[in-house]
């Protein structure tokens, strides 16, 4: 499933194709963005929701440079690249 979906995601010059949903690894810093989707293993999908990252939830995303900087509510989380391309999201208005 997570091969289709990411197949069909395009990204033009760091920003996503189209309007719906793109990973979080392709988002620019400063960005406020809405998870759409968890596309992981469902372990990890459980103990990212324990974190409050979640579907629907708004997330900023600080920084990309060697680990992927959220802001989570009103906590930081880092997480890898492998990780960010498996969080879909879709970027919202401020």
């Amino acid at each position: 499933m997570k091969d289709q979906e990411q197949q069909s995601i395009q990204v033009l010059e760091g920003q996503c194709a189209r309007a719906a949903v793109c990973p979080l690894s392709q988002i620019e810093a400063g960005s406020t963005v809405c998870i759409k989707q968890l596309i992981t293993h469902p372990e990890m999908s459980d103990r990212l929701r324990e974190l409050g990252v979640f579907e629907k939830q708004k997330i900023k995303l600080l920084a990309r440079n060697s680990s992927f900087i959220c802001q989570v509510c009103n906590a930081r989380l880092g997480i890898s690249e492998k990780l960010a391309e498996s969080i879909l999201v879709e970027n919202v208005s401020v």
